[in-house]
């Protein structure tokens, strides 16, 4: 029809994982936390009167931002928050990238990096991801934007935070650390803000806090280009029920620390009986594993799976047609996903 832009018309699309309506499967193909949020957040909402409805919310999310800092031992100022951790890698490329500012990052990683890139219009960098996470590589770039993805996915690896400060520290553009999955890792990149103007840190509140329903992200970076992205948000993009159920989240790091855990055991468990049947599995830092099976092909698996009403991650992309993305379910999950892949594999 000709009404769009060249770059919408020519870009690839995001395809988010399966939403089956049924309740009765076992949905393990997005990564959602198969334990229930805090039930203080619960009661956070119920708490909720007419007028926080009525009208706008907090432009700033002050209430999250109290509470975070608390938590995170950074000050407010530190604290942006969003529409989940995609709406600030939406504000990130808005606010850095064009024409003539690149991204950069290395593949394989989350797939909506490029699709934010066509929709900004500016060009891609994509590193082939190595054993050292290609620093190197995003360092020769040295892009207006270079985004790593730690822990990553799907690929499940985690980058020393000791690599990622000297990558900060080469690098003239900013430095945004993906960590939607740093709950389930053995360290994380907040320190880093104190030493660099030009690091911010995505946090997401969907996978360790069981919110990805409400859609609750936030950056942590310098006051400086906190202030800076604070220009590019929509001025209310964080709603009133989101900020109330993302602080109780943030407010219970014991109810937190009791479904990582959950998680952490599981992991183990599946990943030792996907090596008994022959998998090969990548070391996790995440709430998901990622499986190649040398004896059956990984597509057809997927779509073996999905008849017995499983539903797993198959991605059509480089290097990884021959692998499956698991993630990691409540114990009875587990055990169906593990019953139907022994048969599979036979």
């Amino acid at each position: 029809m000709g009404y769009f832009r060249n770059t919408i018309e020519r870009m690839a699309v995001y395809t988010p994982g399966f939403q089956p309506r049924s309740q009765d499967v076992i949905k393990l193909n997005s990564n959602e936390n198969p334990w229930p949020a805090s039930p203080k957040v619960f009661e956070a909402i119920a708490k909720l009167n007419p007028l926080d409805l009525q009208r706008y919310p907090q432009s700033a999310s002050d209430t999250f931002r109290m509470a975070a800092s608390a938590v995170l031992a950074v000050k407010p100022e530190n604290i942006i928050c969003t529409n989940g951790g995609d709406d600030l890698l939406t504000i990130c490329f808005r606010a850095f990238c064009d024409a003539e500012r690149p991204v950069a990052y290395a593949q394989p990683t989350y797939s909506m990096f490029p699709v934010l890139a066509s929709l900004q219009g500016c060009d891609s960098i994509e590193i082939e991801r190595d054993r050292d996470g290609s620093l190197k590589g995003l360092v020769k770039a040295d892009a207006a934007l270079t985004i790593v993805c730690n822990p990553n996915a799907p690929t499940c690896d985690f980058i020393a935070i000791e690599k990622l400060a000297d990558l900060a520290g080469k690098l003239s553009g900013v430095l945004l650390i993906d960590e939607a999955y740093v709950d389930f890792a053995e360290d994380n990149a907040i320190r880093l803000i104190n030493d660099f103007d030009n690091v911010i840190i995505l946090r997401s509140m969907s996978k360790g806090y069981s919110l990805a329903g409400i859609r609750f992200g936030y950056g942590i970076a310098a006051s400086s280009l906190i202030n800076g992205l604070m220009n590019v948000k929509d001025f209310y993009n964080v709603d009133a029920v989101a900020i109330a159920a993302a602080t109780a989240a943030i407010q219970d790091q014991p109810h937190l620390t009791e479904n990582v855990q959950k998680i952490i055991h599981e992991r183990t468990r599946v990943t030792e009986q996907l090596l008994l049947m022959g998998f090969e599995v990548n070391n996790s830092q995440t709430n998901f594993i990622l499986a190649q099976s040398s004896q059956k092909n990984a597509k057809d698996i997927h779509e073996r799976l999905t008849r017995q009403n499983i539903y797993i991650r198959y991605f059509e992309l480089p290097g990884l047609r021959d692998k499956l993305r698991i993630t990691i379910g409540m114990p009875q999950q587990n055990d169906r996903l593990l019953a139907a892949l022994s048969e599979i594999i036979g």
